[in-house]
């Protein structure tokens, strides 16, 4: 809700633009032209010169100050004359808007009143938020299809919805008791039903980290660290084991709980499955 008030508000303030340029415009329009203003000027400039010759005491300044100029500044007029200087009409242009004016308003209005709306309908669909599935929430699928892949394969079940590894756990006392100790709590339940959710991103730079099918680790191309068939570290630079996700285990259904930030993976020295290399490594 707070997203779409937004996007009215930027409409509404584009449309108040367009109105207040529209405004301008107008009010711009019974300005003189720069001729006319030239022109003002001239006769401004000769009305101050005609004040400083009637201030000079002097035959020749009296009589020039019986004198003035007609509208155009040419003709010679005395001020007792019946003489009547005639009425010229001022230019259309100087009193109205152009028709190149005119267009070029019109262009911006229209292309503004249609790109406006459409802006926003974009901006409001890039960020208004996804409903279900999807990276970010919270991802279902099968795990007869995901043991499918551990016994046929022998290699991760990828969910590309959620960006992650479903591996299988050992789910004896010896080794769930020992994943107690140095696991957060949220991933101990999906551990009990034997499945680990692992984020493909590898915790030294963030590189996607591939399968490894000869020696059944997962290990990263980008920097070189390894980490064994449940995400513990166990060669290179990454500071921790893999990350997880949460997960709830119902039948055959595997909910992946990406909506919040992945768990942090287990420390550097944890092994609680006792899983070494099987063959050469890939990196």
């Amino acid at each position: 809700m707070p997203i779409a008030l937004a996007i009215i508000a930027l409409v509404a303030a584009g449309l108040v633009a367009v109105v207040v340029m529209t405004k301008r415009g107008a009010a711009s329009e019974g300005r003189l032209s720069k001729e006319t203003r030239s022109r003002d000027t001239a006769g401004a400039a000769t009305a101050a010169a005609g004040t400083a010759l009637e201030a000079v005491d002097t035959v020749d300044a009296r009589t020039r100050a019986s004198e003035t100029r007609s509208g155009a500044g040419t003709t010679i007029v005395a001020r007792d004359s019946a003489a009547i200087t005639e009425w010229q009409p001022l230019d259309p242009e100087e009193l109205s808007m152009s028709r190149r004016m005119f267009f070029n308003r019109a262009i911006l209005i229209v292309g503004g009143l249609g790109a406006l709306p459409a802006f926003g309908t974009a901006l409001l669909a890039f960020l208004w938020p996804s409903g279900v599935g999807g990276f970010g929430s919270k991802v279902n699928t099968s795990l007869a299809d995901a043991q499918k892949s551990w016994t046929e394969k022998k290699e991760p079940f990828y969910v590309p919805e959620a960006r992650t590894y479903l591996q299988p756990y050992p789910t004896d006392v010896v080794t769930l008791k020992a994943a107690r100790k140095v696991y957060n709590p949220a991933v101990i339940p999906g551990m009990e039903a034997g499945v680990v959710a692992l984020y493909q991103k590898c915790v030294h730079l963030g590189c996607r980290v591939p399968w490894c099918a000869s020696a059944q680790w997962f290990e990263c191309p980008c920097h070189g660290s390894k980490y064994d068939r449940v995400g513990e570290k166990r060669d290179g630079p990454a500071p921790r084991g893999l990350d997880h996700w949460p997960i709830t285990v119902s039948g055959d259904n595997v909910l992946i709980d990406t909506s919040g930030a992945a768990i942090q993976g287990p420390p550097i020295g944890t092994d609680t499955t006792k899983q070494a290399a099987e063959g050469p490594h890939c990196v």
